[in-house]
């Protein structure tokens, strides 16, 4: 064995020893990521140029890691945690539509942002005015830092190729040459070794969510705004079209059945009776139909004219399918803020045409939900529904819920970005829109959809 031979041996035993000092010193600050910091096999090779992540591996390149560590040993742990917090949060296994280096620059100020929120000495380094200003102006139109939303205000703000580069020098703390390809297109699903991967740190990242909360909450206490990010990513998610439909009712229609015909009865009886088969398809099918209910729209002074016609939007592209939507329908739109302030009744599909052309907001006071769940009740006692499946409440905003269960389903959709739980009755369904996932442009194709918490009595 040569000399080089002999020194690049040291060097990997020396970097090795390096990772596992890292992960050692982060896991005495941080009990409550045990099982994250334990999930990466340590890795040093040249055949990556950084420090990074596939999901699987912590790599590092021996030069650089050694570098860094020289520079101060509180870098390198910092670079471990930010490889672990992109794995929590999941950034690997997302897929921009759109500007894929903006997206992983999004990434890296989410990660650090959670990195600096941390009171720790172990990861304790001085904050540059640049980061302090970054999170002050996206503070100022995100509450939590997701990757999600910064990627949504950068695509906004048209930044320049200088502005681009000084945020990836300034927040680039990893190679992400190991993440899943860039070319593989965001509307296919991902491959079975990747979804396995992405569920094993969802699995991870849920798990480190009840340690945080119960057990080591004292423990966790320096941990700045790590929780809160855990808790936004490990929300539960559905498709709000697919929850929509949920108020559908089973009713026949006058359409072939195919389910229901068998074909070896059908020939038999044209094989031995000439035209005259043994039994023909069903005239009448059952569909599930949405027939009866209520859509509230909150129009006080908090809530977004264009948010609540993307609402209505996507609302309306689940009404008109053909199959959910029933030729006659009665279905009222509300609008109210501390009082109802319009009516307007759908019976057919080109009354729904007509409101969404001409949909115009009315009001502009206070929050309360009360008012709408009245006069609902008085519309039922008048003979305007026979068989309401339930009401959707789109809010923005925290009012005065009724104090009794109404005698139909109710849902209150929530925009929010803070993450924060709503006070919603035990009675409701609580539903929380993302707003990049209620605006036109789908230039982020994510996992996350409608999240859906629904709480029993």
């Amino acid at each position: 064995m040569d000399n080089a031979e002999k020194l690049s041996l040291k060097f990997d035993s020396v970097s090795m020893q390096i990772l596992k000092n890292a992960r050692n010193e982060l896991y005495m600050s941080m009990r409550y990521l045990d099982l994250a910091l334990s999930s990466l096999q340590l890795h040093v090779t040249t055949d990556i140029e950084g420090i990074g992540t596939d999901g699987q591996i912590a790599a590092a390149h021996p030069k650089v890691l050694i570098d860094l560590y020289e520079k101060d040993r509180r870098l390198v742990n910092r670079v471990y945690l930010h490889l672990v917090v992109h794995c929590l949060l999941r950034h690997l296994f997302k897929r921009p539509r759109g500007d894929e280096l903006l997206w992983r620059i999004s990434c890296d100020i989410a990660a650090e942002s959670v990195i600096d929120s941390m009171y720790y000495r172990c990861i304790r380094v001085g904050v540059s005015r640049m980061r302090m200003n970054t999170y002050d102006h996206l503070k100022k139109k995100l509450k939590v830092l997701t990757a999600e939303g910064i990627y949504r205000v950068l695509s906004q703000e048209k930044l320049s190729v200088s502005d681009r580069e000084r945020l990836r020098q300034e927040f680039c703390a990893d190679d992400h040459s190991l993440w899943p390809r860039a070319d593989r297109d965001p509307g296919t699903p991902p491959p079975p070794e990747m979804e396995m991967l992405r569920d094993k740190w969802q699995d991870i990242s849920e798990k480190t969510q009840t340690e945080m909360e119960t057990f080591s909450k004292e423990a966790s206490s320096g941990a700045g705004d790590m929780l809160s990010h855990v808790q936004a990513e490990n929300r539960q998610r559905y498709d709000y079209k697919a929850f929509l439909r949920r108020f559908a009712v089973l009713r026949e229609e006058m359409r072939v059945d195919p389910d229901t015909f068998d074909y070896v009865f059908y020939t038999f009886g044209l094989s031995m009776y000439g035209n005259m088969p043994l039994i023909e398809p069903q005239e009448y099918r059952e569909v599930r139909k949405i027939e009866e209910f209520v859509i509230v729209i909150d129009v006080s002074m908090s809530t977004s004219g264009e948010l609540v016609r993307s609402f209505l939007e996507q609302t309306y592209s689940v009404l008109t399918e053909q199959e959910s939507y029933l030729r006659k329908v009665n279905i009222r739109v509300l609008q109210c803020d501390e009082a109802v302030r319009r009516d307007e009744k759908i019976t057919c599909r080109q009354e729904l045409d007509d409101l969404m052309e001409n949909f115009e907001l009315a009001g502009g006071g206070g929050t309360d939900f009360r008012p709408a769940f009245d006069y609902v009740r008085i519309l039922l006692e008048e003979g305007a529904f026979t068989n309401l499946k339930g009401m959707i409440y789109f809010t923005d905003g925290r009012g005065t819920y009724p104090s009794r269960r109404p005698a139909w389903d109710t849902a209150f959709v929530f925009l929010e970005e803070d993450y924060t739980d709503a006070a919603v009755p035990p009675w409701a369904i609580k539903l929380i829109l993302e707003k990049e996932q209620l605006e036109e442009d789908e230039s982020l194709r994510t996992d996350a959809g409608f999240i859906w918490e629904e709480e029993q009595e």
